[in-house]
């Protein structure tokens, strides 16, 4: 992309990672990467305008059923689109299913906007996600496929030292904190073509690691509050997202929400 490059709206299609959790405002909604991104591209250009479609919890499929459509109508300059990762972490996954859809997602989205942006989301460091690397790898390796074929831009978070960092990661070990968010945000920015204003790849200062009780602890409590829950999710096949409407429906104007 050009430096300095000008864009006048954005549009967000995706899951929790997109919403925004666990970056969580003091009224308790979310924020995240993208109303972080739309802030900053909206400080450049009087009028511009953002929609975020994005729902926790939601698979490619319900992606492509209720997001893809709406975004494409739209015709943005650029689409964000993060998707699958939840699929991937099913205890049943069918690739070949997913990396369809997601190749129906993109042929859709691709046309639709100036712009259209994938990613390799980041990978937390640890055993909780292990068993699923293979899945997550592959597919990472078909969005890059997808962008090869489609001109859309990779943001590949899932290499980063940083951003695999624990104390990236909420205690549900599955979201971003807003310092995580905070450092997609700017590697999205950077991939649109936009002056850096830091090194979202910057490793954090070195901690001191926690005792045995105190990870014994932190562990029995996510097993409580945030995994049997999940676990019990998939094996239901209901979603944290079920019924739930997207933040920002329709592309308007951005207007900062109180940090």
């Amino acid at each position: 992309m050009e430096m300095n490059a000008s864009y006048t709206s954005l549009v967000a299609v995706g899951d929790s990672f997109t919403e925004g959790m666990s970056d969580r405002l003091p009224d308790g909604s979310y924020r995240g990467w993208a109303d972080l991104l739309a802030a900053r591209l909206a400080a450049r250009e009087p009028g511009f305008r953002y929609a975020n479609l994005a729902v926790r919890g939601k698979l490619i499929g319900q992606i492509v059923e209720e997001q893809v459509d709406a975004a494409a109508a739209m015709k943005p300059d650029v689409i964000t689109l993060v998707g699958g990762l939840n699929d991937t972490l099913r205890p049943s996954c069918d690739m070949g299913r997913v990396t369809a859809l997601l190749e129906e997602a993109v042929t859709r989205l691709a046309p639709a906007c100036r712009q259209l942006v994938l990613m390799r989301s980041p990978g937390r460091r640890g055993p909780v996600m292990e068993r699923f690397r293979p899945r997550v790898e592959e597919l990472f390796s078909f969005v890059d496929t997808l962008a090869a074929r489609h001109g859309a831009l990779v943001v590949d978070l899932y290499g980063s030292e940083a951003l695999g960092d624990p104390r990236m990661w909420d205690v549900d070990r599955l979201h971003l904190t807003a310092e995580g968010h905070r450092r997609v945000a700017e590697a999205v920015w950077q991939t649109l073509g936009l002056p850096a204003e830091d090194d979202w790849r910057a490793p954090l200062p070195p901690s001191v690691p926690a005792g045995w009780t105190s990870r014994r602890t932190s562990d029995l409590r996510f097993a409580r509050e945030h995994l049997a829950p999940w676990i019990g999710r998939r094996l239901t096949g209901r979603s944290s997202g079920d019924g739930r409407p997207p933040k920002r429906p329709e592309l308007l104007p951005f207007e900062s929400p109180l940090s």
